[in-house]
């Protein structure tokens, strides 16, 4: 699935395709700014092959971008907490959401997120990361210590379980691009692959698309979400 969308200057793609697996747990939302410009973008990976993930990554992302973005990315992930927890069922998700900003220096993007959902930062040239996963992996490899494979898919924060201290925050100013991803997505891409695909020309198709077909043709199992957004 593509959608593509051209606001003013503002231009966004959103793609996704369930992989390999019997459900597709991976959602997405985009919210246009009241002017047209400057969308709020949210991106779910549901926990698990179920209905019941997919359940809650579709409730987490329509109660992101359903928060205002005077108040944050922060309250974004919290309301999206809030919706899964009243689902009544034990479904879970990770989470990356990106909400405009304007302050007195300028303003650009604030980017908050629970579990391995990510980020990445596009100046036309270079795709550059945002957000750290949050994974028994990267804890470990912040203690210098060995991490296996299987290390990598165990989240130590989700959308159900995180604390406020455990959703991580950053933001990216002036006018740049952003591309949200699932792990299905850049756990089968390497950096360059990625940035190849991002920078191809528009014109040639949307490359959302493309980066969740290459996704899959070289090997992803899980579901793959991309969403891009250009100026």
């Amino acid at each position: 699935m593509t959608m593509m969308e051209n606001r003013s200057r503002v231009h966004w793609e959103t793609a996704t395709d369930p992989g390999h697996r019997g459900v597709n747990a991976d959602a997405v939302s985009v919210r246009p700014g009241w002017d047209g410009t400057q969308p709020v973008l949210a991106l779910a990976d549901g926990i698990g092959d179920t209905e019941t993930a997919a359940d809650a990554a579709r409730v987490a992302v329509a109660a992101a971008t359903g928060t205002l973005p005077a108040r944050g990315p922060t309250e974004a992930v919290l309301a999206a907490q809030r919706a899964v927890l009243a689902l009544g069922h034990t479904g879970d998700c990770v989470l990356v959401v990106a909400m405009p900003f304007a302050d007195q220096l300028g303003g650009g993007y604030r980017i908050a997120w629970v579990g391995d959902a990510r980020a990445y930062r596009w100046d036309g040239r270079t795709l550059t990361r945002l957000t750290s996963d949050h994974t028994v992996a990267e804890y470990f490899r912040r203690q210098g210590m060995d991490t296996t494979p299987r290390m990598e898919h165990i989240v130590t924060a989700s959308v159900r379980t995180g604390r406020p201290r455990d959703i991580g925050l950053v933001e990216t100013r002036e006018e740049t691009g952003l591309l949200l991803c699932s792990d299905g997505v850049y756990g089968s891409l390497d950096p360059a692959t990625m940035t190849a695909i991002v920078a191809r020309p528009s014109r040639f198709g949307p490359r959302a698309q493309e980066l969740v077909a290459t996704a899959i043709d070289r090997g992803a199992t899980d579901n793959a979400t991309a969403v891009l957004l250009t100026h």
